[in-house]
């Protein structure tokens, strides 16, 4: 694997820095590259799943076209941040509105909690 998609790379950058091992941020340590292949396919399988769930959340609430394109670049940054409840995310406003950043909001809470941690062998997991 050499290259990660924009939208699941995004994801996994919010994951590493929000991330710790040992108090230190996975992200001063780890990239992307370093998720083994399982949790890989595991944390896209997921995200697929929620960005195809909020996308029809989106069509429903967002009318201005440029406001749609960024409620969509920031679906995967906020997925993490939301589900693991880290105080950010689809309420936060712009480019949202109060409904759809509600309903967004539940959506990411539905998936459940999320870790990322270092294997015995060095690599990266998702519990």
């Amino acid at each position: 694997m050499s290259e990660i998609a924009e939208g699941l790379d995004g994801y996994i950058q919010t994951a590493l820095w929000s991330s710790t091992d040992d108090g230190e941020p996975l992200d001063l340590k780890y990239g992307p590259l370093d998720i083994a292949p399982e949790a890989l396919a595991k944390i896209e399988l997921e995200l697929n799943d929620f960005v195809d769930k909020a996308k029809v959340i989106l069509h429903a609430y967002m009318d201005d076209d440029r406001q749609g394109q960024e409620a969509r670049r920031l679906l995967e940054h906020n997925f993490w941040l939301i589900r693991n409840h880290h105080g950010a995310g689809f309420r936060d406003g712009y480019p949202y509105t109060e409904d759809c950043g509600r309903r967004l909001t539940e959506l990411a809470q539905s998936f459940g909690e999320q870790d990322l941690y270092v294997g015995d062998d060095g690599k990266l997991y998702v519990s």
